[in-house]
């Protein structure tokens, strides 16, 4: 099954399964043909792009989730930011600028920027 995200002002609104055979152009899969057979669809949602996402992260980053952004630039799906302090990396996940850890549980503490261990 293939996967494709509906974008709508950079905004991932849904994300649709259709199956592989959709996309097969002489036995190799063709993104294009995927984002044809959904603009042909009578779909309720109000979108304006469409972007296959891969299930297993294999390209674009990540999987798109509902809440994701688009960047047309980078080509790539990013997760919304998870606390105001946090940075992009290079490889367009969210990350602390506190090094998290190396043994146990912990979350990150946003009024005291860093990380506390979790209590069970």
């Amino acid at each position: 099954m293939a996967n494709f995200a509906l974008i709508k002002n950079n905004n991932v609104i849904a994300v649709i399964v259709i199956d592989n055979e959709k996309l097969l152009a002489n036995g190799v899969e063709v993104e294009q043909l995927g984002i044809d057979f959904i603009n042909s669809l009578s779909i309720s949602y109000d979108y304006d792009t469409v972007r296959q996402t891969s299930y297993n992260s294999n390209f674009r980053s990540k999987y798109a989730g509902i809440g994701d952004t688009w960047n047309e630039i980078n080509n790539v799906f990013i997760s919304p930011k998870p606390f105001p302090s946090w940075i992009l990396d290079a490889n367009f996940k969210w990350k602390s600028q506190v090094t998290y850890p190396n043994s146990g549980h912990y979350t990150w503490n946003e009024t005291l920027s860093e990380w506390v261990p979790l209590s069970f």
